[in-house]
């Protein structure tokens, strides 16, 4: 018979199934707690109940462990003394979207050098969630493989569905089933429809083929998550995070009757012109757009590492530099206190 089928599959590795992996390093009652109290205090901000202001804040991605262990020590120690006015959740990304093609994070590579052992890279991911939360630091990541959630979103308290996927049906509907509060960023061309879209597709009843926690393939059905909201990352005809653009987004929000309150200015990407070091002079005019009186600004985002900028990659291991980012560029860590500091004193004007 005529072969027409996996022509193109080279390998076929089966993975653990979730349940086992979840058994294998689970969460425990503690950290369940610290989870569900997390993401219930991030409803809070999301609806006005909590004058907090939400700082997701870390490594574009995690790529070298004792680096993002040492980041997470130092922002967990950095946390409780602005507590009363931010709540910080660190970016712990390990999905990595590509235009074309590129490392696409410690779950696909873990090891950096193409041999893509994905069980290694999930038992990393869960391993490194649960040191995170360990800290006392909530934990943040952009979710892309629809299958990723059922062997780590126990261990998430934030996500976030990228600009790249935001218009796509499976992440909505992958959305509409999580338990975290999640961001859609606006689309590449700085257009609002598609996040818009994408939260009032999330927040509905959705059925979708799925795997369940024995690794089935199954027909999974949803109730709709309410705790959806937009991020603002600019776009290819520049920045939205002036007034201007923060106010077209509320009304955009408040016309298709979702909470104009709850909108996320990511301060890099196309917000500083994929210019690192330009992140804290956008959050310096966001927290001047506060100051004049703003209420729906409830959050920035901010890529951020030990070490300033970005190194390429490939190359060998032994050659990367210690806690520099082989993505995004980021701001250096004496940039991040200073400006978290910042941050927490400018917002007194909120009370």
């Amino acid at each position: 018979m005529q072969t027409t089928s996996d022509l193109n599959i080279v390998e076929t590795r089966p993975l653990p199934t979730p349940a086992a992996l979840l058994a294998e390093t689970p969460a425990g009652e503690r950290l369940a707690q610290f989870v569900a109290r997390t993401r219930h205090d991030l409803h809070r901000i999301l609806f006005g109940d909590d004058r907090r202001f939400l700082l997701v804040i870390g490594p574009c991605s995690i790529h070298d462990l004792e680096a993002g262990r040492d980041y997470a020590r130092r922002l967990a120690a950095l946390a409780p003394q602005v507590a009363d006015r931010i709540m910080i959740v660190m970016r712990v990304y390990f999905e990595k979207p590509r235009t074309t093609i590129g490392w696409k994070g410690l779950i696909m590579d873990p090891h950096l050098d193409g041999s893509h052992d994905i069980e290694t890279g999930l038992r990393t991911a869960r391993a490194f969630l649960r040191e995170v939360l360990e800290l006392g630091l909530p934990t943040a990541t952009e979710l892309l493989d629809p299958i990723t959630p059922q062997y780590i979103a126990d261990l998430v308290c934030w996500a976030a569905i990228g600009a790249r996927t935001t218009e796509s049906q499976t992440h909505r509907q992958m959305a509409s089933g999580l338990s975290m509060p999640l961001g859609f960023k606006n689309g590449t061309d700085g257009t609002l429809k598609a996040a818009i879209n994408a939260i009032l597709a999330a927040s509905q009843p959705q059925t979708f083929l799925g795997v369940n926690l024995d690794g089935a393939a199954s027909a999974v059905r949803t109730r709709g998550n309410p705790d959806c909201h937009i991020v603002l990352r600019g776009g290819s005809a520049g920045p939205n995070y002036s007034p201007e653009h923060v106010a077209a987004t509320e009304s955009a929000l408040a016309k298709a009757g979702l909470p104009p309150r709850a909108i996320l200015v990511d301060c890099s990407h196309d917000n500083s012109a994929k210019k690192p070091e330009l992140q804290p002079e956008v959050m310096r005019e966001l927290l001047a757009q506060i100051a004049a009186g703003n209420r729906s600004i409830m959050g920035a985002m901010i890529e951020s590492n030990i070490e300033a900028g970005s190194q390429p990659f490939p190359q060998p291991r032994a050659a990367l530099r210690y806690g520099v980012s082989i993505t995004d560029g980021c701001i250096d860590w004496p940039t991040t206190e200073a400006l978290v500091r910042e941050i927490h004193t400018a917002l007194a004007v909120r009370g």
